[in-house]
């Protein structure tokens, strides 16, 4: 397997459409993330902010970003770490003032010893500010010192902007729309992570302990270049699977149960998010699949819903209606199936949504509503998550203990296109017949 970075052209491109939605007159100011110490002296694996990178390709810490639309002298200036030959040494390369110009098509670059320097000479007589605002406090604050800074000046000429804005509305709606270069990568994060699932769904009668599956699907995503899940997998076996976010991975398989494993790939910081179910043992039970069947009609019918002009809520109205007439047909639920839906009795067994956004992040941004409280419609580029399920938890003595203990979830990453969406985990099955044969073939 192999992909396409995103390339400069496409960052520049970013650059250009986010100073452009700018007010004139204004500058824009984006912090990287910084390294986080994990214990002693040993840090956590370094992941850069998910914004910073879509506007500027730069995957080292504490630096900032700083877009000036119309500034003569360049647009596009960067503040970073200096080369430094013992620390490199030690932790690796960096790119340094001149690397970030040479590289990442910066019009200006300056180490970080300046920045409190010249953020001020920058700000000087600009109206307007943007800014990540509530993100980062210690940026909040440096913001606010480099304004007073300016206002102490004030006898000598300077001019301090007089407007904050937030930065986050008009970076995150950026970002929901994907590229042709981003729905490449994140096709192809989903392919690794449909494989990485299958591998899971074939060694599952020789493992022993959820961490082994997890294993397998980390090991997967590794061979694959994929060095980092998108988040922590869940692996529950049995009545774990009823623990939306089960992460220990720790419990005993146990022939004649279920297991849920919740995971996805990260690939050049886009996110796979996939979710299958299927039995230990490679066979279904008939309640198992009584259950399964129902949360794979309701996956269908809101996969059916996921097209231009449907708003975003449509999906999970499909699948309440699927979910709550199965709960009844299997005699967990009774009464009127659209009277369960207003009372939302389901509640009981499906307790969360069907979609959220996946891109950068793995619960990606973007609004959900309009100003006016509706729920904004679909359109091509836009990506999300079908998940439904179902979960009888293992104490509901409500219900026929035969239920009980049964979790199940079935999750795609599908993104809106002009015909209707396309799925980018489709190659690992979903359908329990072709689950059951995968697992017998192994």
């Amino acid at each position: 397997m192999s992909h396409t970075p995103i390339a400069p052209e496409e960052f520049a491109l970013r650059r250009h459409r986010l100073m452009a939605q700018l007010e004139p007159n204004s500058i824009a100011i984006l912090p990287s993330a910084t390294e986080r110490l994990r214990n002693n002296d040993v840090d956590y694996p370094f992941r850069q902010d998910s914004t910073f990178f879509y506007f500027t390709g730069f995957n080292e810490p504490d630096a900032l970003a700083v877009f000036m639309p119309g500034r003569a002298d360049g647009e596009f200036i960067l503040f970073c770490r200096e080369r430094d030959r013992d620390m490199e040494i030690w932790n690796g390369y960096r790119l340094g003032p001149e690397g970030v110009k040479a590289h990442l098509q910066a019009d200006e670059a300056y180490p970080n010893d300046e920045l409190d320097e010249l953020m001020p000479t920058l700000l000087d007589g600009c109206s307007q500010v943007y800014f990540p605002m509530g993100q980062d406090q210690g940026l909040d604050m440096q913001v606010m010192a480099w304004i007073d800074t300016l206002r102490a000046q004030a006898r000598r000429g300077a001019r301090a902007p007089e407007r904050l804005e937030n930065l986050n509305p008009i970076t995150h709606e950026m970002r929901l729309y994907k590229s042709d270069a981003e729905a490449a990568i994140m096709r192809h994060a989903g392919l690794i992570s449909a494989e990485a699932h299958k591998r899971a769904m074939r060694m599952a009668k020789r493992a022993t302990h959820e961490y082994q599956l997890e294993a397998e699907i980390n090991h997967e995503f590794a061979w694959h270049g994929a060095r980092l899940p998108a988040y922590s997998a869940i692996v529950g076996g049995g009545a774990n699977g009823c623990v939306l976010h089960y992460t220990e991975n720790k419990s005993l398989l146990r022939t004649g149960d279920l297991v849920l494993i919740d995971a996805g790939c990260e690939l050049d910081y886009y996110a796979a998010d996939i979710t299958r179910t299927f039995p230990v043992s490679g066979r279904f039970s008939p309640e198992q699949r009584a259950l399964y069947d129902w949360v794979l009609r309701a996956h269908k019918a809101a996969l059916a819903e996921v097209k231009p002009g449907n708003h975003f809520n449509q999906p999970h109205e499909a699948v309440l209606q699927v979910l709550t007439t199965g709960l009844v047909e299997l005699g967990l639920l009774e009464g009127p199936v659209e009277e369960l839906i207003a009372q939302e009795a389901y509640r009981e067994f499906y307790m969360h949504r069907t979609s959220h956004w996946l891109g950068m992040d793995v619960h990606d941004v973007g609004r959900y509503k309009k100003d006016n409280g509706d729920w904004r419609e679909l359109e091509p580029g836009m990506c999300l998550t079908i998940e439904p399920g179902l979960y009888v938890a293992p104490d509901n003595e409500r219900v026929d203990a035969r239920w009980r203990g049964i979790g199940i979830r079935i999750e795609d990453d599908v993104m809106v296109t002009v015909e209707g969406h396309e799925n980018f985990t489709l190659s690992v099955p979903k359908d329990p017949d072709e689950i059951e044969r995968l697992m017998q073939d192994a």
